[in-house]
């Protein structure tokens, strides 16, 4: 096991303790972009709620891929046979389908949830 790896297994933990919270803060994002679009609100709505949403399922994603990488252990940093075990472990299977989620969730979103706004045409001065 490499120094390296160590140190990146403590860092994936604590950012993996915070997982409850960002998951909680995605949920809301996701609340208030389903609220936009049930109150049929205007295009610049949905875009900055789906935006939101986003950067929320994101984060969420991010610490899910570090608590992940936290329970295959600290020798799994370096050997990927080990990665590949762990995930055949209870909490390990559980971690990878909750990554496996959110990213789901996140590529529905980007596909589907972010409203396409145009862009303001500029009208080129015309010599006269």
């Amino acid at each position: 096991m490499s120094r390296e790896a160590e140190v990146r297994y403590h860092a994936d933990q604590e950012v993996a303790k915070g997982f409850p919270e960002v998951l909680e803060e995605a949920r809301r994002a996701e609340r208030a972009l389903r609220d936009v679009q049930a109150a049929g609100g205007t295009a610049a709505e949905l875009r900055t709620a789906g935006i939101a949403f986003d950067l929320a399922i994101t984060d969420a994603l991010r610490a899910a891929e570090a608590g992940q990488r936290a329970v295959f252990g600290v020798k799994a940093y370096d050997d990927r046979i080990r990665r590949r075990k762990a995930k055949a472990t209870p909490r390990g299977a559980m971690w990878t389908s909750e990554v496996d989620r959110l990213r789901t969730l996140r590529e529905v979103n980007r596909l589907t949830g972010i409203a396409r706004v145009p862009r303001p045409v500029r009208l080129a001065a015309r010599a006269g």
